[in-house]
């Protein structure tokens, strides 16, 4: 009999956490690995601003290192923490942008797409979504993007958000709804066809 070949389960992210924190550098590079493209996506997201998101992602994973030490393992999950801290570190920034300048003055990000068409549609399209996020409850706008653009669990969003699960839900119904009204008109426009 031919035994099957083991398959090693990937270590969780707060056992690799609490490794760097004893010295094991390969722990940290495996984390971010693992975590930092979905904090940049995260806060190039929020603050439409490549580098002003990379600034925060490096800041949020700066963090991360600095309470490696008194990581308490099985409390909360090292993504949640980490996402719930770039959520604040660029709501920060946007608060601070609105004394500055409007969110409609920021460029948006570089889109790789090639082809000229797809890349001008594409960025329609982000722009579009960006204009009908901004104006949505900042709560509203923080919810739908967590969902539905980074594919989070409603009960993670309620543990970054520090709201109930129910909120959660309410804030993304309600969330989904205005953004339907804001860019219903605009289906033609921003090249969706109805079916």
């Amino acid at each position: 009999m031919i035994a099957a070949p083991a398959t090693t389960l990937p270590i969780p992210d707060d056992a690799l956490l609490l490794a760097f924190a004893n010295g094991d550098p390969h722990a940290a590079r495996e984390l971010s690995v693992r975590l930092l493209p979905r904090v940049l996506a995260q806060a190039t997201r929020m603050l439409a601003d490549a580098a002003e998101a990379e600034d925060v992602a490096q800041d949020a994973m700066m963090r991360l290192w600095k309470i490696a030490p008194d990581w308490r393992q099985g409390e909360a999950q090292v993504s949640t923490w980490l996402y719930r801290v770039v959520a604040n570190l660029c709501t920060d920034r946007l608060r601070k942008r609105r004394g500055k300048t409007s969110l409609d003055q920021v460029a948006e990000p570089v889109d790789d797409t090639p082809g000229v068409t797809v890349m001008m549609q594409t960025q329609s399209r982000m722009r579009a979504l960006s204009d009908a996020l901004g104006q949505l409850p900042e709560r509203q706008a923080q919810a739908v993007a967590l969902r539905h653009l980074e594919g989070l669990a409603n009960p993670e969003i309620a543990m970054i958000m520090d709201i109930s699960v129910r909120s959660v839900e309410s804030l993304t119904a309600r969330g989904k709804r205005a953004l339907t009204d804001i860019l219903g008109t605009r289906k033609a426009e921003l090249g969706y066809e109805d079916d």
